[in-house]
């Protein structure tokens, strides 16, 4: 592996039990990596469990556990201290709906009660298909929608008898995942326009207030977007969803800036009030082999982290509501060869058994422990690579030196201390970790002892007076360390240290 990354690492153990929470590492040391960083040290940052956090942007993906891809049992020790309560699952109709007509519902039971207990908030899809109806799709990614009428009319009870059931214990649904990657059928963008409608109006009809999120789109597609919205405007139907959501894997976390704003301005024809989440994203750490997409790629656990990470800050950045996907690796135990999928942030096996957390969950910790909704985004930011002063136009503006910088700038609501996010975004994350030495200034700013902060290990350090100053409301930093991974210039009272 180019540059050597180590951390403490867990022994790794065959449980036979579900794995502890007590794996988890909290020591300064718990990542270290060979990026040099001359700043005084001063800590690390301070994980924050669910309990603590209010709410935030993030979400995090359990999928599969439909499929028995994946042991909820095994990895739910692990939610509560990354910090993220919502969930994103799928119910499978398929495995409650063995029998025609039979509801097995105890295995979902057992999940949704023990999460809610937990506090955590399940964001529930009601796919797949289930192939014991003629026509009913199937029950796997890519299987096709219900389209025959004995297997719609079943799918119409399925839902009703599942939102039925969690009414009071979950408000968010999805209704199907990634309508345009199909096997055995061809789902149009009217079809599934129509699909999230009838799905939308059952649940609605059950729980009014429900949240429900639609469209799941596998990859960026401009006619299957253009479609589906038009199909939704002009049966007007747009008030039944809260939010839309894709799915984006690009080898650059930062190349999809582009397909997004188009997204928007997609959307944007029809309606401002219903909003784009990002439902899925992550790398995985381990390349050419394995199963998921981006897996032809020679990944590692620093460069999935530093992707996570990117992908996350500037889904945030753009005011995208951001899933990881996913907390554990995924057993797909099927077909001629068993492969894991790899994007999990905790490592697993195929007996789907937690061995340890990936650099990855630790990294995610550091960013959901900063970054919850007390912040607000700097809108008017403007970033430019010219250091000249900037007018005070009401418009905070950051100066880089570099044009290939990625900067984001947020405020704290109550004390309008300020945080700003910083990476270099011009190339796939690497394993190399040689920072460039950035002069930063902003207008505007509000910092009264600005640090420096790594994401990936979590360390925290000083940025001495000889490296900064302020003049009336500019704040320039000089020397400061940026590379392929997110970095913070932050107020110290903005992160909660460990020493």
């Amino acid at each position: 592996m180019l540059g050597a990354v180590g951390w403490l690492a867990c022994s790794v153990l065959c449980f036979s039990q579900p794995a502890s929470a007590q794996i988890i590492e909290t020591s300064k040391e718990r990542v270290v990596t060979n990026l040099t960083v001359t700043l005084p040290f001063i800590g690390t940052v301070k994980s924050r469990s669910t309990s603590e956090i209010q709410s935030s942007n993030w979400l995090l993906g359990c999928e599969t556990l439909d499929r028995d891809f994946a042991d909820y049992d095994q990895y739910k020790e692990f939610i509560a201290p990354l910090g993220i309560k919502r969930l994103r699952m799928q119910a499978g109709w398929a495995k409650i709906e063995k029998v025609a007509g039979q509801y097995d519902f105890a295995w979902l039971d057992h999940i949704i009660n023990d999460a809610t207990k937990r506090g955590f908030q399940p964001w529930l899809q009601t796919s797949y298909g289930n192939p014991i109806y003629k026509g009913g799709g199937g029950a796997n990614l890519g299987a096709g929608l219900p389209v025959s009428a004995e297997a719609l009319a079943a799918y119409d009870r399925w839902v009703t008898a599942l939102v039925s059931r969690y009414r009071d214990k979950v408000d968010n649904w999805e209704v199907w995942n990634e309508p345009n990657f199909a096997d055995n059928t061809i789902n149009t963008p009217v079809m599934t326009a129509d699909f999230n409608i009838r799905t939308a109006e059952i649940i609605k009809r059950i729980q009014p207030n429900a949240k429900i999120s639609g469209l799941a789109l596998g990859h960026y597609n401009k006619k299957f977007v253009d479609d589906f919205l038009k199909r939704i405007a002009e049966r007007g139907k747009f008030d039944l969803f809260d939010n839309l959501t894709y799915h984006d894997y690009v080898y650059n976390p930062d190349f999809n800036k582009h397909e997004v704003t188009l997204l928007k301005a997609a959307l944007e024809k029809y309606t401002t009030k219903v909003k784009w989440r990002q439902g899925e994203n992550g790398a995985p750490s381990a390349g050419g082999i394995g199963r998921g997409a981006l897996w032809d790629y020679e990944w590692t656990e620093l460069s999935q982290a530093k992707w996570n990470t990117r992908r996350m800050l500037g889904n945030l950045g753009m005011d995208i509501e951001s899933s990881v996907f996913g907390l554990v690796e995924m057993a797909y135990t099927f077909g001629p060869i068993n492969r894991l999928n790899y994007k999990g942030i905790l490592k697993s096996d195929y007996t789907k058994r937690v061995i340890r957390p990936k650099i990855a969950y630790y990294a995610i910790q550091n960013v959901t422990s900063i970054f919850d909704d007390s912040l607000e985004r700097i809108k008017a930011l403007e970033h430019t690579n010219n250091i000249a002063s900037a007018g005070d136009d009401g418009h905070v503006y950051t100066h880089t030196t570099d044009r290939k910088v990625a900067v984001y700038g947020y405020r704290n609501k109550a004390t309008r201390k300020q945080v700003y996010t910083l990476w270099l975004s011009e190339s796939i994350p690497s394993n190399s970790n040689e920072p460039r030495l950035q002069d930063i200034s902003i207008t505007n700013g509000d910092f009264d002892a600005p640090v420096w902060v790594d994401i990936i290990t979590g360390g925290v350090y000083d940025i001495p007076p000889s490296q900064w100053s302020k003049s009336g409301k500019t704040y320039t930093f000089k020397g400061i360390p940026v590379y392929d991974a997110p970095v913070l210039i932050a107020d110290k009272s903005l992160i909660r240290i460990s020493n």
